[in-house]
C-alpha cells in the first residue's frame, strides 16, 4: 500500500492532462480543415477559437494544478478532488462554449475561477495551519 496516496488528486491530474491533449488535438484538427499552416495563430475564425480555447485552458491548469496538490497536501484529498472535479467540467463547459460562441464563454469561466479559488484558499489555509504549529 502506497503510503500518503492521493488518488482523487491524481485522477483529476490524469483527466486535465486528457484535456489538454484534446484541446492540442483540436488545435491540430482545425489547421488541417482551414489550412492554417504552422506557425500561425491566426486565421479562420474557428481555427482561432480552437487556438484560443488551448491557450486558455493550458494558461488556468497551469495555476490550478498546483493549487489542487497543495490543496490536497494540506487540506484533504477527497475535498480537492472534488473542487477539481468542479474544475475540469467547468472548463469542459468552458470549451464547447466558446467553440460555439465567444459571447457564451463567461459562465464556465466563472465556475471554474471560483473552484480554482477554492482550492487556492484550501491550500494557502493548510499550509497556514501547519506554520503556525511551529
Amino acid at each position: 500500500m502506497i503510503m500518503n496516496a492521493y488518488p482523487y488528486a491524481a485522477s483529476i491530474t490524469l483527466l486535465v492532462l486528457l484535456l489538454l491533449f484534446a484541446t492540442a488535438a483540436m488545435v491540430g484538427r482545425a489547421r488541417v480543415r482551414y489550412g492554417v499552416k504552422a506557425p500561425a495563430s491566426s486565421g479562420h475564425e474557428l481555427f482561432e477559437r480552437a487556438f484560443r480555447i488551448q491557450m486558455n485552458t493550458l494558461e488556468n491548469a497551469v495555476q490550478m494544478l498546483p493549487a489542487l496538490w497543495l490543496c490536497a497536501i494540506y487540506g484533504g484529498d477527497r475535498w480537492a478532488g472534488l473542487i477539481g472535479l468542479v474544475w475540469l467540467l467547468a472548463r469542459v463547459w468552458y470549451a464547447a462554449a466558446y467553440q460555439k460562441d465567444p459571447a457564451r464563454r463567461g459562465p464556465a469561466f466563472g465556475l471554474s475561477f471560483l473552484a480554482f479559488a477554492a482550492l487556492w484558499l484550501g491550500a494557502a489555509c493548510g499550509v497556514a495551519r501547519v506554520l503556525l504549529r511551529w
